[in-house]
């Protein structure tokens, strides 16, 4: 029996030789039976043994004990790699990317039907409303539903074909200035003003007409994310495309109309040389006397020291309206020295 008392002891020594270790104070024996030479022996269910530390757990093969990290598995022994497929390792990570690669698909199939809905009925509709009203004729009225025009550009806008959008309006404008400006090309050099003022006149018209009903266009892309105006975009393309082609080759005939009273109506004068300025300010230095007399305050302000240059070339101007033919009219009522 005292062999049974020993057994009391906190830490056992079990049949691998391992010393284990009870949550109580002693190791509860389950059961037991006896020897033929009067031994008795107690055997119990193995708990979960602790091994100390330096101590070799002998109760496992050294083959089975692998270190997994992440998808591969280290081998105890030899330290070779365990095979392991990464995605019966991780169903949800592959499953996820399944997910994501169908999501992809599936928004980009979404965006070309969206494409090729604006390619075959939203722009086809705008294209031709832009035909009628680039070629309209200012004094003449063209019918055209602009609620209709405005319902197609806001849809446009919602379904994030803006800048598809405005990229086709642009060469839209674009190749019908370029057939303008081939049509200048043929018009003889003594009716080129007459022809030029037409066409920027007709232009200047159609965009009155075409810039609001791109207003929404205008407010939520080019003025938000491009910080610019549709308008003044629009009177660049003329510039660009009729007026710098020709530029230098009105100045002379506009400076030799100005010298020659009615040669050209004034107010086509007025018009073309407005409208040049408005389009590029700094052609007003090809021909300042020109631009001055149309545009104020194009030349520098006026200095004292210049005054008696003023009075001369005002008496210049007059006397030559006199020569061709301008009566001055009555000059009984004119005060004393006011030729002076």
């Amino acid at each position: 029996m005292e062999a049974m008392e020993d057994d009391s002891s906190d830490v056992k020594d079990d049949h691998n030789h391992n010393y284990c270790e009870n949550d109580g104070s002693k190791v509860q024996m389950r059961s037991g039976s006896r020897l033929s030479d009067g031994t008795t022996t107690f055997t119990q269910p193995q708990p979960p043994c602790l091994t100390p530390p330096g101590v070799e757990d002998r109760s496992v093969p050294r083959s089975l004990l692998c270190s997994t990290s992440g998808s591969k598995i280290m081998d105890s022994d030899s330290g070779s790699e365990c095979s392991e497929d990464p995605e019966s390792a991780n169903p949800a990570a592959a499953s996820a990317q399944d997910n994501l690669t169908i999501d992809s698909t599936s928004k980009f199939e979404l965006n070309a039907t969206a494409v090729q809905d604006y390619r075959n009925n939203h722009w086809p509709n705008l294209e031709k409303a832009i035909d009628r009203l680039l070629i309209q004729n200012p004094t003449e009225h063209i019918s055209v539903s602009y609620a209709q025009i405005y319902s197609y550009v806001y849809k446009c806008v919602c379904q994030q074909h803006s800048e598809l959008l405005y990229s086709d309006l642009k060469s839209k404008i674009a190749n019908h200035l370029q057939r303008v400006s081939a049509e200048l090309n043929n018009i003889p050099l003594e009716n080129l003003i007459e022809s030029f003022n037409e066409a920027l006149t007709q232009y200047v018209a159609s965009l009155q007409c075409i810039v609001p009903v791109f207003m929404y266009l205008n407010k939520f892309y080019i003025e938000s994310k491009l910080n610019r105006d549709l308008k003044q975009d629009l009177m660049n393309l003329f510039a660009d495309e009729v007026a710098e082609k020709y530029v230098n080759t009105l100045m002379p005939l506009l400076i030799k109309a100005h010298t020659v009273p009615f040669k050209v109506q004034p107010s086509t004068m007025a018009s073309v040389v407005k409208g040049l300025y408005s389009l590029r300010p700094e052609w007003a230095q090809l021909a300042p006397v020109l631009f001055s007399d149309f545009i104020p305050q194009v030349n520098p302000p006026a200095m004292e020291s210049l005054l008696l240059e003023y009075a001369a070339r005002d008496q210049k101007l007059q006397m030559e309206l006199s020569l061709n033919g301008f009566s001055r009219g009555d000059q009984s009522l004119k005060r004393a020295n006011d030729d002076l």
